[in-house]
């Protein structure tokens, strides 16, 4: 059995939320990139530029991305030969915490749906725990943004619908949020479980790699429809317009009953932030 002291796992999350608060992964970075090369409109082109200027100076100088710091999620796989000496999940808090403190990261949270009072250190996290085999912990931590977050949804098509329903579920979705969500966007889509199950799988699918896909070939080729789909909406960037309104679609999947597809939205703002680390 291994041991894991609690003050590790607070000093790997706040080292975390401040990281993925100032930089963009070199992969986000590379696909924006070959979308200002693509885009045709003059405006939208600025705008990407504009993007990528945004976070030369946000990882040079040390600040954070955007105003919009996030809700921190956190994915959290514990390896079942892994003994924490202490309390999981206020090592997690306490490391959000520290870091959107030391970080100068804007405090988001509130406690209450109606008073809505800030907590003043955007505590409590989002956490998802699971057990696995192994002596390691794993962490994927996101900084989830609320405008992209209140354009996502949750539906229970039919089975009938199929493919064809999701597709049309994706694609209205996505032209009825227009600029909202700050495209262009990565569209994280969970489809099966239940109701809760679609929702985390489309939140996870937004932490997967950017140039990855899904090894399901039915899977891959609804990513890659939609993707190209999504982009000939023409939303744009940030809404305005043109050829760049996506830069990625993931798509993670799980048995459901048989008379039920549930499918959950999660969009994604140009600002993706998130990493993983392992003790």
């Amino acid at each position: 059995m291994r041991n894991i002291e609690p003050k590790q796992i607070t000093e790997i999350i706040k080292n975390s939320v401040i990281k993925i608060n100032y930089n963009l992964d070199n992969s986000l970075v590379k696909r924006l990139q070959e979308a200002k090369q693509n885009e045709s409109k003059s405006l939208s082109k600025s705008i990407l530029d504009d993007i990528l200027k945004n976070q030369e100076i946000a990882k040079k100088g040390n600040v954070p991305l955007c105003q919009d710091t996030g809700v921190v999620v956190v994915f959290v796989e514990i390896g079942q030969k892994i003994n924490i000496l202490g309390d999981l999940e206020t090592a997690i808090n306490e490391g959000v915490r520290q870091g959107y403190k030391e970080g100068y990261l804007r405090k988001s949270i509130v406690d209450h749906p109606f008073k809505r009072t800030n907590t003043q250190d955007n505590t409590p996290a989002i956490i998802h725990q699971r057990l696995v085999p192994g002596n390691t912990l794993k962490f994927k931590i996101a900084a989830k943004g609320g405008g992209s977050e209140n354009m996502s949804l949750v539906k229970m098509l039919t089975p009938a619908e199929g493919k064809e329903g999701v597709k049309k579920l994706v694609l209205d979705t996505i032209f009825n949020a227009g600029g909202k969500p700050c495209p262009p966007i990565i569209v994280g889509i969970g489809i099966g479980g239940n109701l809760e199950k679609s929702a985390l799988l489309a939140k996870e699918a937004l932490l997967r790699e950017l140039d990855d896909s899904s090894d399901d070939s039915d899977i891959k080729q609804l990513e890659d429809d939609l993707y190209r789909e999504i982009n000939k909406l023409g939303v744009g960037p940030m809404g305005i317009g043109g050829d760049t309104t996506c830069l990625g679609v993931k798509i993670n999947y799980f048995p459901m009953h048989i008379a039920s597809l549930p499918v959950a939205i999660n969009i994604q703002c140009h600002s993706s932030r998130h990493t993983e680390v392992t003790i």
